[in-house]
């Protein structure tokens, strides 16, 4: 785990919001859940929780670690890696409590 720390220090993380229908993120490392209304994001920085209306990934490449995404964003929240695999039933439980 602590390697992978070392590694994702060295990459860069930026996220770009254009009138709040295009976003922009690079640093993905996952993309762990997405429909139109929520798309859940692993970053080098985070988890990114995207909430909107008729969100759509237009372009994902893991292997860059670019997304863009369209649609209208309403709110964008960053958590903790360990969000994801708490104790708890994880953040999609938490997020809808």
């Amino acid at each position: 785990m602590e390697d992978r720390r070392n590694v994702n220090r060295s990459k860069v993380h930026n996220i770009i919001l254009e009138n709040r229908e295009k976003l922009s993120v690079s640093g993905v490392e996952h993309v762990n859940s997405f429909n139109s209304e929520l798309i859940i994001l692993e970053t080098i920085a985070g988890v990114i929780t995207v909430k909107g209306q008729e969100l759509d990934v237009n372009k994902l490449s893991l292997e860059d670690g670019n997304i863009i995404i369209s649609g209208r964003v309403s709110s964008m929240v960053y958590s903790d890696r360990d969000s994801l695999s708490s104790k708890g039933g994880g953040l999609l439980s938490k997020m809808f409590k």
